[in-house]
């Protein structure tokens, strides 16, 4: 095969391209919102205007369980490795997003939890979420976003 056929725009037009293109801008709106909330802790929100919270730390916020979650499980829903988890959460943790707490049922494991900022954050993470979907249905019409949430879901799924 010859090189110059693999130099097209190919690699910048097909549906992975821009599903990752769309996911990343749909999580800076959604970090920017937060940045700008009130109800963010003034930290945190400075934290997320500054760029040092990003789309990574939403990892946490998207799939930590409000009973908290063992490392290994948040990290499995997240799809990163144990180790990649662990440093969010150390981060986290010195932000006062989350604590470590000892899991009652097995004294081996800790649970990862959110801290009342991080509840706090939670609730902003909603409202942003709500707000960036408002706005992409805004921009590609109702239906157009009906189509694409269920035709990712059912991708996803």
């Amino acid at each position: 095969m010859a090189a110059n056929t693999l130099d097209t725009p190919w690699r910048q037009t097909h549906t992975g391209y821009w599903l990752a293109q769309a996911s990343a801008r749909f999580d800076a709106r959604v970090l920017a919102l937060m940045a700008t909330n009130d109800s963010v802790p003034l930290a945190l929100a400075n934290l997320a205007a500054r760029g040092h919270l990003t789309a990574s730390h939403v990892h946490i916020t998207r799939h930590l369980a409000l009973a908290g979650s063992r490392l290994t499980d948040l990290a499995a829903r997240a799809g990163i490795s144990k180790q990649a988890m662990g440093k969010l959460v150390d981060q986290c943790e010195a932000w006062g997003l989350v604590q470590r707490q000892c899991d009652a049922r097995d004294a081996r494991a800790c649970l990862v939890v959110f801290t009342p900022a991080g509840l706090s954050w939670l609730q902003a993470f909603k409202e942003a979420v709500t707000q960036a979907q408002t706005e992409l249905q805004e921009a590609v019409g109702p239906e157009v976003a009906t189509v694409m949430a269920l035709g990712l879901e059912v991708y996803a799924a």
